[in-house]
């Protein structure tokens, strides 16, 4: 059986099918979505498109879908995964696994999306061929973004079946695999269902106000910023309510049914159609006055919305100065004070129906965590919890008698798990780990990934780029030129990097320290062009916020391997400047001409996926995308190897780049003055315009001509300098450090 997939059928267009399908053609994978009729299908496939965020890398994807009907299901004899996506009836998926069994393909893979009903019901009566390649693909919406995906195999599974398919999900897809026992709801719905129905226990019987349980289990607690009931009523009160349901009827102890229990503030809201999202209405209410649009909040007493209020918990205000997440809710779960007794009236049960349930939902407690972390958004799992803040000090706060027994056992409890992390993935973590560590300041690292290749890892905030960051640059290509092969530049964090130190910057500017700007100029654009010009190859492995001074370091790699969630984007014009560090010059080189670069720059254009990245001509045809992240600097390491091994030449500076001289800028200035007289831009917006177009097309040249790439450079240092010195670009660099956002003044 080879780890091939050549294509995929999807039956089921609803939310989650449809999405399943546009990630399969994320991974370039041909697929076939099939609904009852083929205008379902259809329409399925549609309202798929039209979700934010969008399922689709790029648009031109949804080429690779088809859409059919459930009638024919001849084509499933060719495929090689045939994925059920259909409506959580276990009657309906039984008739429909009969009817796969008589015309899949020998080899072909079966697996379900079902979200509780256990595994081996679904496949009761079918042949011994089909069970053995049959299983539980349980994804998490939405499938592009979550990467939890728990993989369940029956006792009759294939262990062949299962291997093939945890490859299609990991280096195909993209996913994070837990592999979880055939039960109700099997690990992350189960648990996070139960936290949330205590969490609607406290809101029910006037405890805690809505806004007081979103404040607390948010990032406070290490959750995300959608927190409770902001998550409900995105997912679908109804979903949620249905997960319980099954599980007050599936459990087999009496207690446990009796926790998930539909409460009667639920059973009220169903029937008021207060779902959520989908209904426009939910825990909260968004409604559009005449001073613009304005949240509110459910009174679960009457079912009408009143407006939101702040929730006033100073204990939360004094727990952010805690950076460490666990010692954070370690203290918010001890103290007394309003947010503690909420964490200990529901995190608390919750940390103790985990401990109690283990060993018959998982095969490992490390897959509890992982499944939590990476489906419910939580920074650390049940068990790490319980490490952060303390068996005996969880047993004490929530007055529990006993010790769970999983507890003790922990250790020993692995039968059939995973490993904590394959050997290609997170290599960084593991060079770190084996202290590989060659160089460090405060900015970045210089790490030792194994087989001559070595690393250069940021860790300051955000990634942001200062003065250590680009000491560390050079000392990198330093090493790696006398003692390395090759050189990658890359971190496992959420994001690559923002950009630039922006408040280094401003302070110098309102000082008019313009020696020091320059200089810093001068030190970014001597960083990036020592990474072009190395004598060994440079792969840059860029994922999540790849941002201006990002962005630029980027595209002066030999190579770029890029995460296939890659925001990446020169923005610098957001903040009244132009980008500085090789980035105009770049883009100079890389666009079919001036006008598409101008454009690309000037509308600060980021890339909403790595494919998108290629469109907008960030990444060349030969750069590389990986899909799992966890995967990158594995496949960094790879292509460095690769260019090192097939006798790569370095780059000279290059002396003769084409510029468009005076009649290009004309036409660039004629677009920028056409702009501001209809208002779409502003004067400042207008100038930084101008500015941009002199560099694009030469700066003071009398024709058409050729300019090196050092003065390209200096043109760019030029503009960048002059900016800094306008009150505009001042105002617009300090109020996105101090909202996150773009002022267009």
């Amino acid at each position: 059986m080879t780890h091939h997939l050549r294509s995929a059928v999807v039956l089921g267009a609803g939310t989650m099918g449809a999405q399943i399908a546009a990630h399969l053609a994320n991974a370039h994978v041909p697929v076939l979505l099939l609904d009852v009729t083929a205008e379902a299908a259809a329409a399925g496939l549609a309202r798929a498109r039209g979700l934010k965020p969008a399922p689709l890398f790029v648009p031109e994807a949804a080429a690779l879908i088809r859409t059919g009907s459930l009638d024919d299901l001849s084509e499933l004899a060719t495929a090689d995964w045939v994925i059920e996506a259909i409506i959580e009836d276990i009657a309906i998926k039984r008739s429909l696994v009969a009817r796969i069994d008589d015309v899949r393909g020998s080899d072909t893979v079966v697996s379900s999306n079902t979200s509780g009903i256990p595994l081996a019901a679904i496949a009761e009566g079918r042949s011994d061929a089909f069970r053995h390649h049959w299983l539980g693909t349980h994804f998490f919406n939405p499938p592009r973004y979550l990467r939890l995906v728990e993989v369940i195999a029956t006792k009759d599974t294939a262990a062949a079946v299962t291997d093939r398919v945890r490859y299609w999900l990991d280096h195909l897809l993209g996913k994070g695999m837990v592999p979880a026992r055939d039960t109700p709801a099997f690990i992350a719905n189960h648990l996070g269902v139960f936290g949330v129905m205590r969490l609607i226990d406290v809101v029910a019987d006037g405890s805690f106000s809505i806004e007081e349980v979103d404040a607390i289990t948010g990032p406070a607690t290490g959750r995300p910023k959608s927190a409770t009931f902001r998550t409900v009523d995105i997912a679908g009160l109804d979903i949620l309510a249905k997960v319980a349901a099954d599980l007050s009827v599936r459990l087999p102890r009496e207690a446990d049914r009796a926790a998930f229990g539909t409460p009667a503030l639920v059973t009220r809201m169903l029937e008021g159609g207060l779902l959520g999202d989908k209904t426009g209405q939910g825990f909260y209410k968004k409604v559009r006055g005449a001073d613009g649009s304005e949240i509110l909040t459910l009174d679960t007493a009457t079912l009408t919305y009143r407006k939101k209020q702040s929730a006033k918990l100073p204990e939360l205000d004094a727990a952010r100065g805690i950076a460490d997440t666990g010692a954070r809710i370690r203290d918010l779960f001890l103290g007394e004070h309003r947010t503690g007794t909420l964490l200990r009236r529901t995190l608390g049960p919750t940390l103790l129906y985990a401990a109690r349930i283990a060993t018959e939902i998982a095969h490992d407690i490390d897959d509890i965590d992982r499944a939590m972390r990476w489906g419910f958004g939580w920074d650390l799992g049940p068990f790490e919890l319980w490490d952060a803040i303390g068996v005996d000090a969880v047993l004490s706060a929530c007055g529990a008698a006993d010790r769970p027994a999983i507890l003790a056992e922990r250790a020993t409890f692995r039968e059939g798990a995973l490993p904590p992390a394959a050997p290609d993935l997170l290599i960084l973590q593991s060079a770190r780990d084996r202290t590989a560590i060659v160089r460090s300041n405060a900015g970045a690292s210089l790490v030792d990934l194994g087989d001559d290749v070595l690393c250069v890892e940021f860790h300051s905030k955000m990634n942001a780029i200062g003065g250590d960051t680009i000491e560390m640059l050079n000392a990198g290509v330093r090493e790696a030129e006398d003692n390395f092969a090759a050189l990658v530049v890359g971190n496992e964090g959420l994001h690559f990097s923002a950009g630039a130190n922006l408040m280094l910057l401003l302070l110098e500017a309102q000082e008019g320290n313009w020696d020091d700007v320059d200089l810093m100029i001068r030190a970014f654009q001597g960083a990036t062009m020592a990474l072009k010009t190395a004598a060994v190859p440079v792969v840059v492995a860029p994922g999540g916020l790849t941002l201006g001074g990002g962005c630029e370091l980027s595209l002066h790699g030999a190579r770029i391997q890029a995460a296939a969630e890659t925001y990446m984007g020169l923005v610098e014009v957001g903040v009244g400047l132009i980008p500085a560090g090789g980035g105009t010059k770049e883009m100079l080189l890389r666009a079919p001409d001036a006008q598409r670069a101008f454009e690309t720059i000037a509308f600060g254009k980021v890339s909403t996926s790595g494919p998108d990245a290629r469109r907008l001509g960030y990444l060349a045809d030969a750069d590389g995308i990986t899909m799992n992240r966890e995967r990158l600097l594995t496949d960094a390491k790879f292509e460095a190897l690769s260019l090192a091994r097939g006798g790569y030449q370095p780059q000279g500076r290059r002396t003769a780049i084409a510029v468009g001289g005076p009649t290009t800028f004309a036409m660039l200035s004629l677009g920028v003055h056409l702009a501001r007289r209809a208002g779409r831009i502003s004067d400042h917006d207008a100038l930084i315009g101008r500015k941009l177009a002199w560099i694009l097309t030469g700066g003071d040249v009398p024709h058409k001509t050729t300019l090196s790439e050092d003065q390209l450079l200096d043109l760019e240092r030029e503009a960048f300098l002059s900016l800094c010195g306008e009150p505009k670009t001042q105002e617009r660099i300090g109020y996105t450090l101090k909202t996150g956002k773009t002022l267009r003044n």
